[in-house]
């Protein structure tokens, strides 16, 4: 058996680790008799799984008492709608658009209430994080909204936005867990787990507890509710139990790595060894402003699509997937999330220096 290293945005690399442990248990999970796939999710073994992971979640991003943790189906984009419909109680909220997931989001949210664009960086084709110290906050807005962390164009926040004393909520589908955070910033921080976490088809939710209430919009359905969920402890229906077993193996395979602050410096590092060849190179070139690039998703182009696809076709056939840019912007990116050997990053540098040499 051999493994390519996969750039994947997502659904991406999980740790090597994690998909043996999994592959161990396929048949027999625990002395069970059965996979976790089979398993009734009211079975005392799968609460065990479910209340393991929150609590080794909890434990990894330090978050407090007052703040629920769900684990939800429907990704981020099921959150789009979820937000508004549970959060917009004056119709009003702010949204800053740095990307087509902010953007996607915004436009949902316009169907329950009034969106204001309070700022975007899409003048730049979204390459940089707008200045959001001093922003136009909305008085009657019942949040702000941001994408923390951009897949598509590989910017991400270093500073959260001065919300004014407004609730900050954050999409962090493509950085969770990849640094520390301060959950108190924030009202709610979602994901989707399949860049960073685990496999499609989980999404995290961290709300606080006071704002999960039945005081919703009219007409919202029992399913989209956050206190349906809440007061279920996410097993209002069947959740993705297959998902969120492999989320808990890989919140402990993090402790295991040292936690979060380990994974921001391994992920510093990675992110180095790309960033400073792109920034020698006389044939590739990063496409984001480089106070705002992302740890996790490097774009870059060569400036030659003809030359973009052969990087991409000879970079498939030597072990490197899914180089290839997202359908919206083309070029090239490589998702270097935490399970991302430095090894993978460093074979990538070395065939990129390799391919530079034989095509300048």
């Amino acid at each position: 058996m051999s493994r390519v290293y996969n750039f994947s945005a997502g659904p991406a690399v999980l740790p090597e680790e994690v998909l043996r442990e999994a592959a161990e248990e396929m048949l027999d999970y625990n002395g069970t008799g059965m996979s976790v796939m089979e398993m009734s999710h009211r079975s005392k073994a799968f609460q065990e799984i479910i209340d393991t992971a929150e609590a080794d979640l909890r434990d990894l991003m330090g978050i407090p008492e007052d703040y629920a943790v769900l684990f939800l189906q429907g990704g981020a984009s099921q959150q789009f709608a979820m937000i508004p419909m549970n959060l917009m109680k004056n119709k009003s909220a702010d949204y800053i658009v740095t990307g087509q997931w902010a953007k996607k989001a915004s436009e949902e949210a316009k169907k329950y209430g009034k969106v204001n664009i309070v700022a975007s960086s899409a003048d730049k084709t979204f390459s940089y994080i707008p200045d959001v110290s001093d922003l136009p906050i909305s008085e009657d807005a019942d949040y702000v909204y941001i994408c923390e962390n951009n897949t598509i164009y590989g910017t991400k926040y270093h500073e959260l936005p001065n919300t004014k004393g407004k609730l900050l909520v954050a999409d962090v589908s493509s950085c969770f867990l990849s640094e520390p955070v301060d959950v108190t910033k924030y009202g709610v921080i979602y994901g989707g787990v399949q860049k960073n976490i685990g496999p499609a088809g989980t999404v995290i939710v961290i709300i606080r507890k006071d704002l999960i209430t039945d005081d919703v919009l009219p007409l919202t359905p029992t399913m989209l509710k956050y206190k349906t969920h809440a007061d279920a402890g996410s097993l209002y229906n069947t959740p993705p139990a297959y998902g969120i077993y492999i989320c808990g193996k890989v919140f402990r395979w993090l402790k295991k790595q040292g936690g979060l602050e380990a994974m921001k410096a391994h992920n510093e590092k990675k992110a180095k060894l790309l960033y400073d060849y792109l920034d020698e190179s006389k044939m590739f070139c990063g496409t984001v402003e480089p106070k705002d690039r992302s740890l996790m998703n490097v774009p870059f182009v060569t400036g030659d699509d003809e030359l973009d696809a052969k990087f991409v076709k000879e970079a498939k056939a030597a072990g490197f997937e899914n180089l290839k840019g997202h359908r919206s912007v083309g070029g090239m990116r490589a998702s270097i999330y935490n399970a991302m050997p430095i090894q993978g990053v460093e074979a990538l540098v070395a065939f990129m220096k390799k391919f530079e040499e034989e095509n300048l």
